[in-house]
């Protein structure tokens, strides 16, 4: 069986309070209760084709309806749980957590009911300090935090 993969991007941005990522929280019935550990970096599968940095920027515009305009770091690749290998890179920018626009999804609510229910992909998005960001972030996406938290102290010596 092939290993699923996955790639996304990490918005990061300087404010007064520091050094600040954007994360989105995802949605449906599963998570809506869940906050530590749940959060993720916008990230998702590429199409047949596509190339992952391709579909990163898919993927955080669809997930989130903001584009990320700017230079991409990559940040490496991390192995999550369930097996998905996700490709990172973070792009330097900034949106408002008020604006989001995510896409939908279709699931059978409650379970066995028969009735499809639709609910957003992302239901929110914050942006989070990095040690606010690793306790809310998915434990296997902590090195990708790690990763921006280097390249971005490397480049200010």
């Amino acid at each position: 069986m092939p290993k699923r993969l996955s790639a996304g991007l990490l918005l990061f941005r300087r404010s007064a309070r520091g050094l600040e990522v954007l994360l989105a929280h995802p949605g449906g019935p599963f998570f809506a209760k869940k906050d530590r550990g749940a959060w993720s970096i916008p990230k998702g599968e590429p199409a047949e084709g596509e190339s992952l940095l391709a579909a990163a920027h898919r993927e955080f515009r669809e997930e989130t309806g903001f584009e990320a305009k700017g230079l991409e770091l990559p940040l490496g690749q991390i192995t999550q749980k369930g097996g998905k290998v996700v490709h990172a890179w973070a792009v330097r920018g900034d949106a408002d957590p008020r604006t989001l626009r995510s896409n939908t999804f279709m699931l059978e609510w409650p379970p066995g009911s028969g009735k499809k229910r639709e609910f957003p992909e992302v239901d929110r998005v914050g942006w989070f300090s990095l040690d606010e960001a690793r306790k809310r972030v998915k434990e296997a996406q902590v090195p990708l935090l790690d990763a921006l938290d280097a390249l971005v102290k490397a480049n200010a010596k």
